[in-house]
């Protein structure tokens, strides 16, 4: 998510679109890995992360943890003060947990769309024959999944991508089981796989944002540990 000193570029344009300047800490990064803050009518400062709200709005690319560290210190008052040019405003002590919710809400808005686009396999066998035939370009588990599921599963996306001996594997979700299957009014989804490139860089993207937010960038691309937490259930259904 943050842009390393040596390689930001001086336009205000990336590959990824528009850059934006984080208010805290003063990072560039583009607006898509950022979260934009804007003002109601009556100043107060609410989360804007799909940045749609008219007016000036504030983006920030710190952790939660940072953000409420700011908030507690006066800083991020501050640097409110400044981005909307000395507009009354009132900040929320929620301010973290409300971001934090809108970003779960725009990753589990994004997988119900791929799953209504024909984008999505649900099933632990119907990814497990996607992946070995190549189909699958992005693999998910829910955060209470154990660890004999998801790792049959990166096991046959390998075979599939002739990436066998690599650290080919599916993220973790910050969901669990009954937050997936909610979202995707599907019963015990616990896996989920992506067949479509564009669907991938989507959720992904929107997958990034949020463990950044949360302070979990490595849980992306880290296999689950531990021992198996009732993944045998799970070997015919979703």
């Amino acid at each position: 998510m943050r842009i390393p000193h040596n390689e930001r570029v001086s336009s205000d344009i990336t590959a990824d679109g528009p850059e934006r300047k984080c208010i805290l800490s003063g990072e560039h990064a583009s607006r898509d890995s950022l979260v934009r803050l804007a003002i109601s009518p009556d100043g107060l400062v609410l989360p804007d992360v799909l940045a749609r709200a008219p007016g000036r709005g504030a983006w920030i690319g710190v952790s939660r943890e940072a953000l409420e560290k700011a908030l507690s210190n006066g800083k991020l008052k501050g640097a409110l003060a400044r981005a909307f040019k000395g507009a009354p405003l009132s900040i929320p002590e929620d301010l973290g947990q409300r971001i934090e919710q809108a970003l779960v809400r725009t990753l589990t808005d994004r997988l119900g769309i791929e799953l209504r686009a024909g984008n999505m396999l649900l099933g632990t066998e119907k990814i497990a024959a996607g992946a070995r035939a190549g189909t699958v370009t992005f693999l998910a588990h829910a955060s209470d999944a154990g660890s004999d599921g998801p790792n049959k599963l990166a096991q046959a996306w390998r075979v599939g991508e002739m990436a066998e001996g690599t650290g080919l594997k599916g993220a973790i979700l910050p969901l669990d089981r009954a937050a997936l299957s909610v979202a995707l009014g599907r019963d015990n989804v616990v896996h989920l796989a992506l067949t479509d490139a564009a669907a991938a860089e989507r959720v992904g993207g929107v997958l990034a944002r949020l463990l950044h937010f949360l302070g979990r960038e490595s849980d992306e691309a880290a296999g689950p540990q531990g021992p198996a937490a009732n993944d045998d259930f799970d070997t015919k259904g979703e």
